[in-house]
């Protein structure tokens, strides 16, 4: 009896430990498609992680964007305006159905960003990001970005 209630634990343990780095996975497209944002793949594999009513919360206006505005922006804007844009994941940490991202944002607008013509300048900045999952699914995304860092360096202020 013990032996089988050590075993449903192991057990237990290890599908808790599959399905967080799942999750993980799952998230990791997101920052995929961000870092190749002209990719169709990416762009496939971003859509085929989310839900069809997946939300990006960047505020509190209620002005969210959808999954389909979002492949939007990221394909037409952010691939056209900063085709280097590198996305990458420093930390990642589950709780739940919840994962949140500490990433580092990099490129180099090859035009105004925001009003800003950084003339062949950089940028560097903090990304934090809390995603929502059920099953297997993302379902939001909240997210910060220091864009006004962004723009800082680009001004060279």
């Amino acid at each position: 009896m013990v032996r089988f209630k050590l075993s449903a634990a192991l057990f237990l343990l290890l599908f808790a430990a599959n399905a967080m780095a799942d999750n993980k996975a799952t998230v990791q497209t997101f920052y995929d498609f961000l870092s190749n944002p002209a990719s169709n793949d990416a762009a496939g594999a971003f859509k085929e992680a989310t839900s069809e009513n997946w939300e990006s919360i960047g505020d509190y206006t209620g002005a969210n964007k959808n999954r389909d505005q979002f492949i939007g922006q990221v394909s037409g804007f952010f691939a056209k305006l900063i085709p280097d844009l590198n996305w990458e994941v420093q930390e990642m940490i589950q709780d739940a159905n919840k994962v949140v991202v500490r990433g580092r944002a990099t490129g180099t607008p090859n035009g105004p960003l925001f009003g800003v013509d950084g003339q062949g300048k950089g940028f560097d900045i903090l990304t934090i990001d809390i995603h929502t999952l059920e099953n297997g699914k993302i379902i939001s995304s909240y997210h910060v970005e220091d864009w006004a860092g962004a723009l800082q360096q680009l001004s060279g202020k």
